[in-house]
């Protein structure tokens, strides 16, 4: 049975999910000549509402629907009376147009409850759809490979899907990337086991990580520059980056905890962390102080959003961010 809606809004965090969610609306299209002709795909950043409204009013061509996928229209759509515009705007989208909105939001209750958008669908109702797509936490992650490894037509052992947890960290596009891997290794014969995550997997991607933040809490330019350098040329910049900001949050909520004289055991607790992984991530956040750690979180946010906006490639963004922190 089809899917009566055609407003669909995919929120969330998790960039890997939602971006398979958008291959799924891609390949609807039987004919890939009529889905180039049928898609357009807009960012809401610069958005021009004419081009808007062209490609969601346009008739498809040799197809039923055309497909519209627009991104953060948050970025677009800013005060309350744009916004009811668009609203208005959406509510008359035709059924020859499958509108897709993608919204970036974080696993925040308050944030969800009080998003306009996810409000705007609510109210609506009929022919509008929302699709819900947030990063498993650090303790739901081995789950998650679990269910990604069956998906992917194999097997993992508990133990190995827990230790994949803590290599990637909470980085859904890295995990799948070595699922992959992983059963490549095994020919989808077996299960994957403990000993072929050692082997075969990023065994030094988390370690890199942790090796790096050492070295930049310890004033080693030298080392971390090195260190980047090859983590960017072993993985994806925006795959090390998310890592990057994993382990500086990590840091600064540990730092918080520690301030308030939590335990270590305490810390693993709250943080929801592997004794292993915490172990670490205490030592190091001892190495911090909370000022220290607050800019260092902020200045990675905005270079986030630098990267997302094209204003600085991120691999340039990560050198001159090790750079400035270890002068």
């Amino acid at each position: 049975m089809s899917d009566p809606a055609h407003v669909f809004v995919l929120y969330g965090n998790d960039e890997y999910a939602i971006a398979k969610r958008l291959a799924d609306f891609e390949s609807g299209f039987s004919d890939p000549t009529s889905a180039d002709m049928n898609t357009s795909r807009l960012e809401g950043r610069g958005l021009n509402d004419n081009e808007l409204n062209n490609a969601v009013n346009a008739m498809p061509f040799l197809a039923p629907q055309r497909l519209v996928i627009l991104r953060e229209p948050s970025a677009k759509y800013t005060s309350p009376s744009s916004r009811k515009k668009f609203g208005e705007f959406l509510a008359a989208v035709p059924p020859t147009t499958k509108l897709v909105l993608v919204e970036a939001v974080e696993n925040n209750k308050r944030e969800e409850e009080n998003h306009w958008l996810l409000k705007w669908a609510a109210k609506t109702g009929e022919g509008v759809k929302t699709e819900r797509f947030m990063m498993p936490k650090a303790r739901e992650l081995p789950g998650w490979i679990i269910a990604e490894t069956k998906k992917q037509g194999g097997e993992i052992e508990p133990a190995a899907a827990a230790r994949l947890a803590e290599m990637v960290g909470e980085n859904t596009r890295q995990a799948a990337q070595e699922i992959t891997k992983l059963l490549t290794y095994v020919k989808f014969e077996r299960k994957v086991s403990l000993a072929d995550v050692e082997l075969v997997s990023v065994t030094t991607a988390q370690g890199d990580i942790f090796a790096l933040v050492d070295a930049l809490g310890q004033g080693q330019g030298r080392q971390a520059q090195s260190m980047l350098r090859r983590l960017l040329d072993e993985q994806d910049a925006f795959s090390l980056f998310g890592m990057v900001i994993r382990q500086f949050r990590l840091l600064l909520l540990a730092r918080e905890l520690l301030d308030g004289s939590a335990t270590q055991p305490e810390i693993q607790q709250k943080l929801g962390l592997h004794p292993f992984v915490a172990e670490k991530v205490v030592r190091q956040a001892r190495g911090f102080s909370m000022q220290t750690l607050e800019n260092i979180y902020h200045r990675l946010l905005r270079m986030d959003e630098q990267a997302k906006n094209g204003e600085v490639p991120l691999d340039v963004a990560l050198d001159v961010f090790v750079v400035e922190l270890v002068k």
